[in-house]
């Protein structure tokens, strides 16, 4: 027991108690088998032989603090330009690691953008009918065929259009050399930034993804390299390594899988971490689930047999005497300290940290359902109360009972959760007008001693959705979906954006139902009564 500090020039990890003694044993086996080192070389066997040939292509951003640099002086060209033609408002079109840490460095450079990442028609149309004429929309997408952003592109380019505007002149892309983007990208003369193709989505923070909305909207992206350049030479080092302390801290400290994260700064950075560990080690049956809590007095931010206490910050204040481990520094620091430390829990942890193979299966799920000519398969509520209609998985028939009122439905769902076990609530809701329902996390974690995490969907299928289905089989869900106030037409398909995210939500729905876990849909007749109605039942629920 004891604590340990390691410092780099710019980021401090302190480990304590028995974090620290796993971090200790976990970082003298990454020394000996040369881990600093072979890793700064991007050796892809670090990860074994049936990761390698993904690895090799997926280390470049080990290189980022520099080579992202070669593209600046054409970004702060176009950025000049947009803002000199009163073009000052940024939306961003885009999923995952194309949107999450662009939303991080704005915010907390204090700048606005606006981020796309739903399928929501309530939110889509709130942000498509306000302020197109100063409006650019970067369309963010490494494969080039996210179905959301593409949808999100079709709806601004028509908004353009009925509004006498060239989209040629509101479009900026970002995405890989070679893609389906780029090449439409090419056709209609929009101004396109091709990012690394040696880059994974959620390990892009400091590439195009990550720079090219955060410099349009002001941001001095280069102070941000030089943040992360700055920890650079300490990442092949044996000792004075803190990123490598954290990897060790993150995938040494066995049997404490639940990585609960807060801190003052930087903002929503919890939710970028979210992605990075849940998708990079949710796979295998096995994984680190990232809870994200609002501070450190939150429920669910206290010490428990399987947790591991986590706090971030950008300065050396203390954010919480109950933290396992803290790390502090700049945000280009903090971005490539937590890649580094995620690569190297993955080694750890015996899997590949770079692919994410049950992404796809909630895609295809929703791809089928979109391509029937039968109506959504929503089925018949077990029950309604109010606001509020209830459903459950065909695999899970005796799980609730037509007599059960709302109250009963969350008390025998937190009783489905297993032992060692979670709970994610799942809201297919307007981020923005139904805010509110982010609160459930906190009522409902008051009322279990396992982990609630919450997700935005689609945003969540992203990020946490990998784990939900490729980490352990034993979390219990709570989804939620709702009636819009209008639906929105996605130019040139079949289906609207209603369609398209209740579909999403059937979709991952069912692949969940297919692994037999516990998992409830509240369908929201009317949104605002379906929240309050659903938090008074959580209230009923209390001892």
């Amino acid at each position: 027991m004891g604590t340990e500090q390691v410092n780099a020039t710019n980021l401090t990890v302190h480990v304590r108690d028995a974090a620290r003694d796993a971090a200790e044993e976990a970082a003298k086996t990454l020394v000996a088998d040369g881990v600093p080192q072979r890793l700064a070389a991007k050796d892809a066997e670090l990860w074994g032989p049936r990761a390698a040939e993904e690895a090799a292509v997926r280390l470049g951003w080990l290189d980022l603090p520099q080579s992202s640099r070669a593209f600046l002086p054409e970004l702060e060209e176009l950025a000049q330009q947009l803002r000199s033609s009163g073009l000052d408002r940024v939306v961003l079109a885009g999923m995952g690691g194309s949107s999450l840490a662009p939303e991080v460095i704005a915010a907390n450079r204090g700048r606005e953008l606006v981020t796309l990442d739903t399928t929501d028609p309530d939110q889509v149309r709130g942000v498509l009918n306000h302020g197109i004429d100063r409006t650019v929309m970067v369309v963010s997408s490494k494969s080039g065929g996210t179905v959301e952003t593409d949808s999100h592109r079709r709806a601004f380019e028509q908004a353009c259009s009925e509004a006498g505007i060239d989209p040629a002149e509101r479009v900026v892309v970002v995405t890989d050399p070679g893609s389906p983007l780029a090449e439409l990208a090419t056709e209609r003369g929009y101004r396109t930034f091709l990012a690394d193709p040696n880059v994974g989505g959620r390990y892009s923070a400091l590439s195009a993804f990550g720079l090219v909305p955060s410099a349009l909207v002001g941001v001095d992206v280069a102070a941000l390299l030089d943040e992360a350049q700055e920890l650079v030479p300490s990442l092949a080092a044996e000792t004075g390594n803190p990123a490598l302390w954290l990897g060790a801290a993150l995938g040494g400290f066995t049997g404490h899988d639940k990585v609960v994260l807060t801190g003052p700064s930087p903002t929503g950075f919890g939710e970028w971490i979210e992605q990075l560990l849940a998708e990079s080690t949710g796979k295998e049956g096995t994984g680190l689930l990232p809870v994200v809590v609002g501070s450190p007095h939150s429920p669910g931010f206290a010490p428990a047999s399987d947790s591991h206490l986590v706090a971030f910050s950008e300065s050396h204040q203390e954010v919480s005497e109950l933290a396992d481990t803290t790390v502090t520094g700049p945000l280009g620091a903090q971005f490539l300290a937590w890649e580094y430390a995620t690569a190297v829990a993955g080694r750890l942890l015996g899997i590949d940290p770079f692919d994410q193979p049950n992404v796809q299966e909630s895609k295809d799920n929703t791809k089928r359902l979109l391509s029937s000519a039968d109506p959504l398969p929503t089925g018949e509520p077990l029950l309604a109360e109010g606001a509020v209609d209830v459903y459950t998985t065909d695999t899970n028939p005796a799980l609730l009972s037509a007599e059960d009122d709302l109250a009963v439905v969350l008390r025998k769902l937190l009783q489905a959760v297993p032992e060692g076990g979670y709970l994610a609530v799942l809201a297919y809701l307007d981020r923005e007008g139904d805010s509110r329902a982010v609160r459930l996390r906190e009522d409902l974690a008051a009322l279990t001693p396992s982990p609630v995490t919450f997700g935005w969907g689609p945003r969540f299928l992203h990020s946490t959705g990998q784990y939900h289905k490729g980490g352990p089989q034993n979390g219990a869900f709570l989804q939620i979906t709702g009636e819009s106030e209008e639906d929105l037409r996605i130019p040139g398909v079949s289906h609207t954006f209603g369609q398209l995210q209740l579909a999403q939500a059937l979709g991952d729905f069912g692949a969940l139902g297919s692994r037999e876990r516990p998992a409830v849909r509240l369908h929201l007749r009317e949104r605002g009564a379906g929240i309050a109605q659903i938090r008074a039942a959580a209230d009923r629920v209390r001892p």
